[in-house]
């Protein structure tokens, strides 16, 4: 039934991919994956392997990549994508030897693949269970590892209907996952070779925190200022709410970093701002010399570009992190490890992070009122203020230190 859905899903991508140019993106990559393999793997290297669906599950096994680059150097690192929208923007990472997309998991596939790389081992990042990839895997004796991995009861593996594909659980060699919940659940179908470690994307953004850029435009923009909020990877929802907020409140400076950059998008938050002084990135960024000091006299910075968020956090004495009004929030951990208190909206409950946060310098938000009342009390209280920040910034340190415990429990 497995092999039939994927025949099935392959044929669907095929026509798809016609009209719909991510889906081509991924269509093309897969079938050029081989070739990439062909010209690149070299046949004495040992390779551990690494697979991340997309962007996230990357950011997460990243800093497994780079301790064993530098711990390991005699082994070699082949990264695969199943998503364009990871593999599209970290194709060209220089922490991996071989990049590509994953082809798709036919029974030829996987063993096509596994005959051309010969991994030593291999880490599966959060979600990815591919069936056939999976069970040769086993087969051939190679060491796999699910990394900061999270169950849930109402996943298919804990149905009376998905018990036979539950089975690819079985092929693990050990799982690494984020919570005490997940270690239950698996045990409850027989799976006990599981250690709780948390999450590595608390490593990340320690290791992100550490690179910050300069920024000398925000700088300028927020010099002298009271209080900055800075709201990241918002949509209209988020918008519609904080913007509303410091209409009112004008003595706050704001820098706005939408998910969608589209000028459409930026159209519409600028007629929210009411007339307010509004500048974007790429305009500061063609003031030159005595110019940018000018920056300073806005009371608005919408940032239009992509790269600087995880930086702008920074300069921020509040941050909203958007998403929570529709699929599901963004990376509150950027935010947090600043010491600044988060925002962010009602639908969290399939994000740990977003959990503990809480308790712990996070905001949950469902409505203007929500807001307005938490943020009255920020303006009042500066020591408060203050107190929830440090929270925040003292949970993610807290909660460090995955990325060690799983290299140090590998058999490398």
């Amino acid at each position: 039934m497995y092999n039939l859905v994927i025949y099935l899903y392959l044929l669907g991508v095929a026509i798809y991919s016609r009209f719909n140019e991510k889906v081509r993106k991924m269509w093309r990559g897969e079938r050029e994956a081989f070739k990439i393999l062909r010209e690149k793997v070299d046949p004495n290297a040992k390779y551990v392997w690494f697979h991340a669906a997309s962007l996230g599950e990357f950011e997460q096994g990243r800093p497994l990549m780079e301790q064993l680059r530098k711990d390991h150097p005699e082994y070699k690192i082949l990264l695969t994508f199943f998503s364009p929208s990871g593999y599209e923007v970290r194709k060209n990472y220089e922490g991996a030897d071989i990049i590509t997309y994953l082809p798709l998991d036919t029974i030829t596939n996987a063993r096509r693949f596994l005959r051309t790389v010969r991994p030593v081992m291999a880490f599966f990042i959060k979600y990815e269970f591919w069936y056939n990839y999976l069970h040769i895997l086993k087969h051939r004796g190679v060491p796999v590892y699910s990394v900061s991995s999270i169950f849930r009861p109402e996943q298919v593996f804990f149905k009376w209907y998905g018990r036979q594909y539950g089975r690819v659980l079985n092929c693990f060699t050990h799982f690494f996952v984020q919570n005490e919940i997940s270690k239950e659940l698996l045990a409850k179908i027989g799976i006990t070779a599981t250690t709780v470690v948390g999450d590595t994307r608390f490593d990340r953004v320690l290791q992100i925190k550490e690179a910050a850029k300069q920024l000398p435009i925000v700088e300028s923009f927020v010099k002298d200022a009271p209080q900055v909020f800075v709201a990241g990877s918002s949509w209209p929802p988020d918008e519609e709410i904080f913007i509303k907020y410091f209409n009112e409140h004008k003595n706050w400076k704001l820098i706005i970093a939408p998910h969608v950059i589209g000028e459409d998008h930026l159209k519409q938050i600028e007629k929210l701002l009411e007339g307010r002084k509004v500048i974007r990135y790429t305009e500061a960024e063609k003031m030159v010399n005595g110019q940018l000091s000018m920056v300073n006299d806005y009371e608005v910075l919408i940032i239009n570009c992509f790269g600087l968020l995880s930086s702008i956090y920074h300069y921020g004495n509040v941050a909203y992190v958007g998403g929570g009004f529709g699929v599901g929030i963004h990376n509150l951990l950027e935010a947090a490890v600043w010491d600044v208190p988060v925002f962010f909206g009602p639908n969290n409950q399939k994000f740990q992070e977003a959990q503990g946060l809480k308790t712990s310098g996070g905001f949950e938000i469902s409505s203007y009122e929500d807001f307005a009342a938490q943020m009255d009390r920020f303006a009042a209280d500066d020591a408060y203020l203050q107190e929830q920040g440090q929270k925040a910034g003292h949970f993610v340190k807290g909660q460090s230190g995955a990325t060690q415990k799983v290299l140090s429990a590998v058999a490398l």
